[in-house]
């Protein structure tokens, strides 16, 4: 696959973030803590890092605005944010404003979510205004190269609900709505399915007792594996192939024993070739193409187009790896959410 070779750009500058707030002394004037910097602010960011890459085109700047929060305004130590449109609105503005090649769902992080939940790493913890920050950080990237973001409607109580792609799986005009496995998530679907629903796509349900997290979903080509683990299991395997089969896709179950999700520990190049850490794979003959990486982190990529991966900035010897290869790499600093056993992957859902 002919690619030109670019030089991987670095993480933000540490003096985009807010500076820290120190509780007034007794007796003093009440303060409040400084407001994060605008999302407006933050794509700033990503513009000119995207112009320190030589050679690299500027892209296309293709967006909607969208509404994002729950239904009311913000608060919770970052300031107040107001937003202007509602997610179906946003929806379907990118459907007829001609820009609705490349689109991304996401959801902005709910203000618990330091409760999320955790199955195969210790809990540490969760800074909320730095995971908000991050979450912009990534939509900004996203925006950056072209895609239009789409905000997924909020849900301030769900802790785990900013793991977008848990919630629904997306193949061409095709959206599968899945069957959580942690009844704790199965509040996530509805906004999601709302979502798809308003960009015109054509919308199935997993039922139970079949259960199926979309992060247990890889796509390759006309293969798609699905991670046997905590929270899919083989009833929702197989409601999944019998939706996709008839369409030309073959299901493959891969045994999941290691980590949270088959994309945990797995996800692929835009050759096709799987990547993973390889002490977090079970078995990496199930693929007929595995590259290993050196570091857990570097086990996710988001294909932003044949030539470009969105990446972690917590794997830089993965990073040099794939630039090695031809690609561009793009790299987020997703710190907060990898200690919810989150990635790359798990903050949105692309549709192509």
């Amino acid at each position: 696959m002919p690619v030109t070779r670019e030089s991987r750009r670095s993480p933000p500058p540490s003096d985009w973030l807010p500076p820290a707030w120190t509780p007034p002394a007794p007796g003093s004037p009440s303060a409040e803590p400084p407001a994060p910097p605008a999302l407006s602010d933050v794509r700033a960011v990503a513009r000119s890092l995207r112009r320190s890459a030589p050679g690299t085109p500027r892209a296309k700047r293709r967006t909607t605005r969208a509404a994002t929060v729950w239904g009311e305004p913000y608060t919770g130590g970052m300031g107040t944010v107001e937003f202007e449109s509602s997610p179906a609105e946003s929806a379907a503005a990118a459907v007829t404003s001609g820009t609705a090649g490349r689109r991304a769902l996401v959801r902005r992080p709910a203000r618990n979510l330091a409760e999320g939940q955790l199955t195969h790493i210790r809990r540490s913890p969760i800074d909320l205004e730095l995971a908000v920050l991050q979450w912009r950080g990534y939509v900004a990237s996203l925006e950056a190269e072209g895609w239009e973001t789409i905000e997924v409607e909020p849900a301030p109580d769900l802790p785990d609900s900013v793991f977008i792609e848990d919630a629904v799986i997306v193949f061409g005009q095709l959206a599968v709505v899945s069957s959580p496995g942690a009844p704790s998530r199965r509040g996530e679907t509805r906004a999601a399915e709302a979502a798809v629903r308003a960009l015109g796509l054509s919308v199935h349900h997993l039922e139970l007792p079949g259960t199926l997290d979309g992060g247990d979903v890889l796509k390759v080509g006309r293969t798609v594996y699905v991670g046997q683990s905590l929270r899919t299991n083989a009833e929702g395997t197989r409601q999944l192939r019998a939706i996709l089969e008839p369409r030309g896709h073959t299901v493959v179950a891969v045994p999941i024993t290691k980590v949270l999700h088959l994309k945990t520990a797995v996800t692929a190049l835009p050759d096709g070739t799987v990547i993973g850490y390889r002490p977090l794979v079970d078995d990496p003959r199930v693929f007929p193409q595995f590259l290993s990486v050196p570091e857990p982190e570097g086990t996710a990529v988001v294909v932003l187009d044949p030539a470009t991966l969105l990446m972690s900035s917590a794997a830089p010897r993965s990073a040099a790896l794939f630039t090695g290869l031809g690609y561009r790499v793009i790299t987020v600093d997703i710190s907060e959410f990898e200690k919810l056993e989150g990635c790359v992957t798990c903050l949105s859902v692309r549709v192509r």
